[in-house]
Order: C-alpha cells, then sequence, then structure tokens
C-alpha cells in the first residue's frame, strides 16, 4: 500500500454520483481539508464585523446627575437617541448595575409612551421635562407587561433605572436631572 500523496484525488465509486456524499471526482483531499478551516475563517470573520457594527449600534455611555433634597444622585447612562437603541432599550437584560440606567433623548419635548414586553427586570421610569426637572416617576413597572406607561405630559427624556432606584435615592418630581444630552449639564 502506498502512502498517500497531498494531491491525490478521489472518484467515486462506481454507481455514485458526486452528490451521494463522497468526494466529487478531481477533488483533492487538500481541497477537503481546507474546507472546515474556510468555514471558520468565514465565521471570524462575520463574528469580528459584528464586533464592529455592534458598538455602532448600541447606545452612546453617559454620566447624568440628579439634584435631589439627599444631594446628587450620580448615574452610569447609556444614551437611546436613534429609533433603534430607543425600540431595543433595556429589554432582554437580566440585570442592570446600582446607579446605571438608559436616557431615552427626544430632540424636542413630546407625548410618549412606554412598555415592558421583552423587559426582564422591573424598572423606575422618571419622566424628564424640557427644563431637566422629574414631571412624574412610575415605579416598580411590571416585567413583560405590554401595558402602556404614559408621560402624561410631553416630555423631552425618560430615564429607566432599577425598580425601587427612586425610593431609595429619594428622588421624586421637581428634581433637577442634569446630562449634557439635555443641554443643562
Amino acid at each position: 500500500m502506498s502512502p498517500r500523496r497531498r494531491n491525490q484525488t478521489f472518484d467515486p465509486p462506481e454507481g455514485l454520483s458526486s452528490d451521494a456524499g463522497g468526494a466529487a471526482a478531481g477533488e483533492t483531499v487538500a481541497a477537503r481539508r481546507r474546507l472546515p478551516y474556510a468555514v471558520a475563517m468565514l465565521r471570524w470573520i462575520a463574528l469580528a464585523f459584528a464586533g464592529l457594527i455592534g458598538p455602532a449600534m448600541a447606545a452612546d455611555d453617559a454620566r447624568l446627575t440628579i439634584d435631589t433634597d439627599h444631594g446628587p444622585q450620580v448615574f452610569a447612562v447609556e444614551l437611546a437617541t436613534t429609533p433603534t437603541q430607543m425600540e431595543r432599550g433595556l429589554m432582554f437584560r437580566r440585570n442592570l448595575p446600582l446607579n446605571a440606567g438608559m436616557l431615552f433623548v427626544y430632540p424636542d419635548a413630546r407625548s410618549v409612551a412606554f412598555w415592558m414586553k421583552n423587559t426582564l427586570i422591573p424598572l423606575d421610569m422618571l419622566f424628564i421635562a424640557g427644563d431637566g426637572k422629574v414631571s412624574r416617576i412610575v415605579e416598580r413597572t411590571v416585567p413583560l407587561s405590554e401595558t402602556p406607561i404614559s408621560s402624561v405630559e410631553e416630555v423631552r427624556a425618560v430615564l429607566e433605572v432599577n425598580g425601587g432606584t427612586a425610593t431609595r435615592l429619594g428622588i421624586k418630581p421637581g428634581d433637577v436631572v442634569h446630562d449634557s444630552a439635555l443641554g443643562n449639564k
């Protein structure tokens, strides 16, 4: 028996076509061995490309301060300013760090409504007027609920934080939110 050569070719057995799962006539061993590497390389390229696109689609990060009777409260927030970011919001997150959240910023004051569909954690929603004042707080929203949660009046932004945060930090309507995205940092 002679050793296999690198470019040895395979011909299908008589009665089998090249579609039967065997090597096609004239296909080399080397080509068959390269296929898994080519597939792996394509997967790696796709993941690398997704890694470059993902951050561009994700919300930007910022620091936000709320002036309360108990002093300033600082939050690390993701800014949701595009329709895609706003639509996704905090959906599918299993947790949110303490004093973190997402700030939805609109180009102008408007009435808005949110729901908790696909949102797995309870949230506090702080509705923020054009002057930066908290106009309404809805605490401990119900995960996965499709019931609309309205701003009631026109707002410029909405801050979503962990459920119970407003009570824990003493945040109430009338407190002022400072953030460069609101133009009052």
